[in-house]
């Protein structure tokens, strides 16, 4: 099985569960805590580089290297390309 398959059984899951709580449980069961984090961490860093806030000021207020907010910033201005 390749990871894309992976990847699409990964979003049929998620996509199955009925309500937030549900969604919720499923990533509790999915991820650990530091996972949790780590993906909370990247959603905050879309939402900064949306307002505005500088690249170093949001690796400074997360506590994140400046290369993961770049990743992110390039992965933004990717998806705006695309739109």
């Amino acid at each position: 099985m390749n990871t894309s398959s992976h990847f699409d059984q990964l979003i049929a899951h998620l996509f199955s569960c009925q309500s937030e709580e549900a969604l919720s449980n499923a990533l509790q069961e999915l991820l650990t805590p530091s996972e949790v984090t780590e993906i909370s961490k990247r959603l905050q860093i879309f939402r900064l580089l949306e307002g505005g806030v500088p690249q170093r000021e949001i690796a400074k207020q997360l506590g994140v290297g400046i290369a993961t907010v770049t990743r992110g910033s390039r992965a933004l201005k990717a998806k705006e390309g695309n739109e």
